[in-house]
């Protein structure tokens, strides 16, 4: 495991379009059928990291809360499989499931997606307005793995707070840090 920092991509960068399936229900969407015309929480998560695995069910929680406000999260795992099965769909099938994802969990095979967003770890967030436009990018909050503080999306939560009142979204955002992105090797 590599800890890795989010890449910090620049505020009104404007969210790449995707094909992708979900596995949950084997299904192909692009970004524009999935986007809220509030927000558009667009994660990269996977199943075998530690960093994710601390805050998944804080995670599904927190998107449960907002997508009922109106936005609409996206999850996507772009990891290698050839090396890290656990990250493959079946396994991504089975974790939606059990962590009660209400949100599609997107499978990025050949990692265009990941490397149109500059994605660098695991989990890397991403919060588009109605536009489409980067407002938000960085971390969870402060918890990880070891840390001993409990997982609460304090930093995600804010800024969808914001949103929802419509305030601008503060610029004072921490990067993530996670897994790195199991790139293919090329």
């Amino acid at each position: 495991m590599a800890e890795t920092p989010s890449t910090m991509i620049p505020l009104g960068t404007t969210a790449p379009d995707f094909y992708l399936m979900d596995v949950r229900s084997g299904k192909y969407f692009s970004l524009h059928e999935l986007k809220s015309d509030i927000a558009t929480v667009i994660m990269f998560i996977c199943n075998h990291c530690p960093y994710v695995k601390h805050i998944q069910s804080q995670l599904a929680e927190l998107a449960r809360t907002y997508q009922d406000k109106g936005i609409k999260f996206i999850a996507i795992s772009s990891n290698d499989v050839e090396y890290y099965p656990e990250d493959g769909p079946d396994k991504m099938r089975a974790q939606a499931q059990d962590f009660h994802f209400t949100f599609p969990y997107l499978y990025d095979e050949t990692q265009e997606t990941a490397k149109a967003y500059y994605a660098a770890c695991t989990p890397d967030f991403y919060v588009f307005d109605k536009d489409l436009a980067c407002v938000y990018r960085g971390r969870f909050d402060d918890a990880t793995p070891g840390s001993g503080r409990i997982p609460t999306g304090a930093d995600l939560r804010h800024a969808l707070d914001n949103i929802l009142a419509g305030k601008p979204v503060s610029t004072d955002q921490k990067p993530s840090v996670g897994c790195n992105i199991k790139w293919k090797k090329r």
